[in-house]
């Protein structure tokens, strides 16, 4: 890398930038100035020293491929020029980027109408998941919802003159389905009336008759209905009784409704739903693994889907006129997002890499021919020159079989067994993938230090029976294990210093966090957690009431006694005086998702014990910090807190 740390990585460089050697400094101009909004309780002033050294990593950008413009054949992106991430307009592939919203708070979901005259978007207020739908006239977001409500913007119309999304405004709770003419959003009708779940809109029918309706009961049990718009009734396309999961649902141009399902499989295949008989019919298998996205080409030819392959995507093409199948391989390991085809005929998406970033491409179906949009600046750091993911395979207490992604420090520039942290996803129904680290390519480039994204049971990516192997209070724990044995399987690698080990994550990671650092702090130097749920019982009684059904499906309803009685006895704050290593936590004020009380219990509970509890909170953000300086501010903090507490052993 261009950027060096000073030296080899010996205890008086770290010593440089340590807490105690802070104290002693009188000159004020050492400490860097922190962000209004954060709160540091018991966090060190981060010194500008550590701020100049890792600026460059501070820096990189990205762009997120969002929508096509209908009009002008320009490509929308995501990506970030000041604090908050908003809407670009890329005119041709390397053009410079038009930024279209200025918002202080990140733009979200975002698309075009079909024929490109009027283009909508999402946001809330520091994280707090109230999402308003906003129309971009002439350059200026005009408000399309009522401003108070929770909305989700859904499909277009194939006409273009109707849009559905989800909206709490009847009840504050649930997502009802409503139909608006952006033009006249005064005029929105409700469609359908929850009462409960996930509810969401999904596509149209081609001749705009009727709208697919999604209802997320848990991540393998999703409903679906048919709905008549002209007279507002409903038909199941599901049965309840036969729990199936369903990915990418569309319509293609012939009427067919696509999707990609595990009906009668553990993984999901590509294929059709019989929208008269409600039966699955599998057209493309990958056998082990799951098809995860997929898009179809405006006239029907042309099939794009990803392929999860232990969390690497592959890019593969299908040609629904002769059943051809096609796999992208220009792209390299990493992971695909987004695909989404324009009217002409192009595919775009998003790639991310660590060794090339997160940017924007498109894809010409009958060539295979890939175009790169953007080319996202990486602080003036060769992004090559950063660490590819190894794959690392074992076997769990229980003779299951898992995985993860270990990045390892260049042997070249840092001799000798290194120092690992272990980063636990959160979801739990989320991945670990090899993707681009961004700030953290510091901790392994400059410090030397080893990062493994475990994906432990309960992990998406894996199929139905693995996404279920930790469902409910019972099984909760087994999750746990598997971290063990991963440790098990790492303080055994010749590369890895067994005494330097720590262990972080966010949300549900967050609570793995803290259950590893109680089961096993004896292998552990310390913890960070962000985010998470320090008690099962207090999380699901003050989460979000719109969230609490669906969670209770994955963690237990804590209304059931013995449900209750065993969530308490997981609960890492039951065991708090146990804690015997240093605890890092990190809040957002707003989180509609983990509540703020959650990390307040748990690090009042470690201090009472008298043992360090670093507590950085964010009162302008939610569920993880999405604004550049409060990301940069936290990052500086754990850099702190590993560097006391990992790399110098204290």
């Amino acid at each position: 890398m261009r950027i060096t740390f000073i030296g080899a990585l010996v205890a008086a460089s770290l010593q440089l930038f340590a807490p105690a050697a802070l104290a002693a400094d009188k000159n004020t101009d050492a400490i860097a100035p922190k962000p209004a909004a954060l709160v540091a309780d018991q966090v060190p002033g981060i010194p500008k020293a550590i701020v100049d050294k890792t600026r460059p990593y501070m820096e990189f950008r990205t762009a997120a491929f969002v929508d096509w413009d209908p009009k002008t054949k320009a490509m929308l992106v995501r990506t970030r020029f000041a604090d908050t991430s908003q809407l670009h307009r890329i005119a041709t592939p390397g053009a410079r980027r038009e930024q279209l919203t200025f918002g202080n708070e990140p733009a979200r979901s975002a698309g075009y109408a079909p024929d490109g005259s009027a283009l909508l978007f999402q946001k809330d207020i520091g994280g707090n998941e109230v999402n308003q739908i906003f129309a971009l006239e002439n350059g200026i977001p005009k408000m399309l919802t009522d401003g108070e409500s929770r909305n989700s913007l859904g499909p277009w119309s194939s006409k273009g003159n109707l849009l559905a999304f989800g909206s709490n405004k009847r009840t504050g709770l649930y997502n009802d389905i409503y139909l608006m003419n952006p033009a006249k959003p005064e005029g929105a009708t409700m469609l359908v009336a929850s009462t409960g779940g996930g509810w969401f809109p999904i596509d149209f029918s081609p001749d705009d008759k009727h709208l697919l309706v999604f209802n997320y009961v848990s991540i393998t049990d999703n409903q679906l209905y048919l709905i008549d718009i002209a007279n507002g009734t409903s038909r199941k396309l599901t049965n309840s009784s036969n729990p199936v999961a369903y990915n990418g649902l569309q319509f293609a141009p012939d009427g067919r409704l696509w999707a990609a399902s595990d009906d009668g499989s553990d993984v999901q295949r590509l294929g059709t739903v019989n929208i008269e008989t409600s039966m699955f019919e599998p057209i493309v298998d990958e056998k082990i693994w799951d098809i995860s996205d997929f898009d179809i080409s405006k006239d029907g030819r042309w099939i794009a889907y990803e392929v999860n392959q232990a969390g690497r995507s592959v890019l593969k093409i299908y040609d629904t006129q002769n059943g051809e199948i096609r796999v992208v391989s220009d792209l390299g390991p990493g992971v695909i997002g987004s695909i989404k085809f324009a009217p002409w005929g192009e595919l775009g998406f998003t790639f991310n890499a660590n060794q090339g970033g997160s940017d924007s491409y498109s894809l010409t179906p009958e060539t295979l021919a890939i175009t790169r949009w953007t080319k996202s600046e990486t602080g003036g750091l060769d992004a090559a020159q950063n660490v590819a993911p190894e794959l690392i395979e074992i076997t769990s207490f229980d003779g299951e079989k898992m995985s993860g992604f270990l990045y390892r420090p260049d042997t070249a520039k840092h001799k000798g067994k290194r120092p690992l942290i272990i980063n636990i996803h959160g979801g739990p129904e989320g991945q670990a993938t090899p993707r681009f680290l961004g700030r953290n390519n510091y901790l392994i480039n400059e410090l030397g230090i080893a990062i493994f994204y475990p994906n432990v049971r309960g992990s998406t990516g894996f199929g139905k029976r693995f996404v279920a192997l930790d469902n409910g209070p019972f099984r909760r724990e087994d999750s746990v294990k598997d971290i063990g044995a991963f440790l098990s399987h790492l303080r055994k690698d010749k590369r890895i210093d067994k005494r330097r080990i720590a262990v972080t994550g966010g949300s549900y990671g967050g609570y793995m966090t803290l259950a590893s650092m109680l089961r096993y702090g004896d292998q552990l130097k310390a913890g960070l957690e962000v985010v998470g749920i320090s008690n099962f019982v207090t999380f699901l009684e003050n989460t979000q009431p719109y969230r609490r059904d669906l969670r209770r499906v994955e963690y237990g309803d804590e209304r059931i006694p013995e449900h209750r009685a065993k969530l308490e006895e997981i609960s890492p704050l039951r065991r708090a005086s146990e804690i015997d290593i240093p605890l890092m936590v990190v809040t957002g004020a707003n989180d509609p998702r983990v509540p703020a009380s959650e990390a307040d219990q748990i690090v009042e509970a470690v201090r009472a014990n008298k043992r360090p509890a670093w507590h950085l909170l964010a009162k302008n953000e939610g569920h993880g910090f999405r604004k550049k300086a409060n990301a940069d501010y936290q990052f500086w903090a754990s850099l702190l807190f590993w560097q006391k507490y990992l790399l110098n052993g204290e």
